[in-house]
């Protein structure tokens, strides 16, 4: 049997300074019967520093939605709460229409499967963002185009994504960094002119505004994430928002095998199974209503 096998880099070719900036491995998770006096001195022990992006905070409604999930029995992809969950952060977006999923990045890669981005095609996004950014093109087949990052905000630098635009550009896709919004203007006066989409990295900004407007709502969709260190969690999850009718309904397809409305076990689409549980949409509205 073949097995993958990881890619490897030298010492030398990684130099100084990448190895100096790149971070130790993940710290620790804290374990059951331990006190946190205990975890932190063995986080000491093992000289590892840990500062949180963010930390739950799950002192709303989430238990008593959990509860009504088992209660219930509804713990899978039906229930009540996933379309609540889903109406009401779109309007916490200001957008017509929420579609969740099982993180963010299989919201970024089903917003892509939705826009039939392929071989062939070029995705630009920023070089500084999480890998999941660029493995979400790939998973495609599409070609991911790096362009630096503003040394100020840590966003894509808008005057050089002029410089990466080809006839192959099908995407951009604008990482609002830590929540910072990209600045979105130029970027869809740009996406206009040339006539390609633009798709908003919105992992981390989950109620952030740029000029007035909600973040989600500025480009043409949007990808979140609710992992356990943003300011919305699910524990696992994500949701893509949009305007468009025909996007949210072939991205509602998409992410259930592509189950067809009158047929279920007929397929139209090359589907995922992608859905969100009705346990976690039951944490999401909690954590939305606060």
């Amino acid at each position: 049997m073949k097995l993958v096998r990881a890619i490897e880099i030298s010492p030398q070719e990684m130099g100084q300074d990448i190895a100096e900036i790149l971070p130790d491995a993940d710290p620790i998770p804290h374990l059951p019967n331990v006190s946190v006096e205990d975890h932190r001195r063995e986080l000491k022990r093992r000289h590892r520093r840990s500062i949180p992006v963010c930390e739950p905070t799950l002192g709303g409604n989430e238990k008593k939605y959990v509860n009504e999930c088992l209660d219930t029995n509804w713990i899978s992809s039906g229930g009540r709460f996933i379309g609540a969950f889903e109406r009401a952060f779109g309007d916490a977006c200001q957008t017509k229409y929420a579609v969740a999923c099982t993180s963010g990045t299989s919201a970024l890669h089903l917003a892509m499967a939705t826009m039939d981005l392929g071989p062939g095609d070029e995705v630009i996004l920023p070089a500084f963002t999480m890998i999941a950014t660029a493995n979400a093109v790939a998973y495609t087949g599409a070609t991911p185009v790096l362009v630096d990052s503003e040394s100020e905000t840590w966003n894509i630098d808008m005057n050089q994504v002029a410089d990466k635009i080809s006839l192959k550009t099908r995407l951009v896709v604008p990482v609002h960094t830590y929540g910072h919004p990209a600045d979105m203007d130029p970027l869809m006066e740009v996406a206009e002119k040339h006539g390609f989409s633009v798709l908003e990295d919105a992992a981390e900004a989950h109620g952030a505004t740029y000029k007035g407007r909600k973040v989600g709502s500025l480009g043409h969709a949007a990808a979140f994430s609710f992992y356990a260190n943003k300011n919305i969690t699910t524990g696992e999850g994500g949701m893509i928002t949009t305007n468009d009718e025909a996007f949210a309904k072939i991205s509602r397809t998409l992410r259930d095998h592509a189950f067809s409305a009158e047929r279920h076990f007929w397929h139209k689409f090359r589907g995922f199974n992608y859905r969100m549980t009705n346990v976690q949409a039951a944490i999401g509205l909690a954590q939305v209503e606060r």
